[in-house]
This record gives structure tokens, C-alpha cells and sequence, in this order.
């Protein structure tokens, strides 16, 4: 039991001058108050670019029916032209 209260104490001690450290050490709060904002400004990103990629995924899928469409036509017309004249 006497450990455990031991190992406890230490714990504190440590957690203590952590805090102090982060408390005073006013770059320490500058760089993370910047990484913070580089996290948001990236997330904001990424939801703009899952956007912008669900429009492309619709836009490629209109095309290849477009694309799919036309190359219907295109065979008609090649086969109409094929055709002997009777």
C-alpha cells in the first residue's frame, strides 16, 4: 500500500511541474494555439475537397453516360452508312 501511495505522490509531482511547464512556458501555448488552427483551417479544407469530389464523381458519371450515348449513335450512323444502297 505504502508504494502505491509512494508511486502516487510521484505521479502528482510530475503531473505538477507538467502543468507548471505548460502554464509558463508561453511559446509552448503560442505553437499549440497555432497547430489548433492549422487542424481547423485543414479540416475545413477537407470538407470543401469531399465536396468538390462528390461533384466530380457525378460529373464523370454523367459523362460516361454521355460518352456511352454518343458511341450508341455513332455505331447507328456507321452501320446505316455501311449498309448497301438497294
Amino acid at each position: 500500500m505504502k508504494q502505491l501511495e509512494r508511486e502516487a505522490q510521484e505521479d502528482e509531482e510530475i503531473c505538477d511541474k507538467l502543468a507548471c511547464w505548460c502554464e509558463t512556458n508561453d511559446s509552448g501555448n503560442k505553437t499549440i494555439a497555432d497547430v489548433e488552427a492549422k487542424i481547423e483551417d485543414l479540416t475545413t479544407k477537407m470538407e470543401e475537397l469531399t465536396v468538390l469530389s462528390a461533384k466530380l464523381q457525378t460529373e464523370i458519371k454523367n459523362l460516361e453516360f454521355d460518352v456511352a450515348k454518343n458511341q450508341e449513335v455513332l455505331d447507328e450512323a456507321t452501320a446505316t452508312r455501311e449498309k448497301p444502297f438497294a
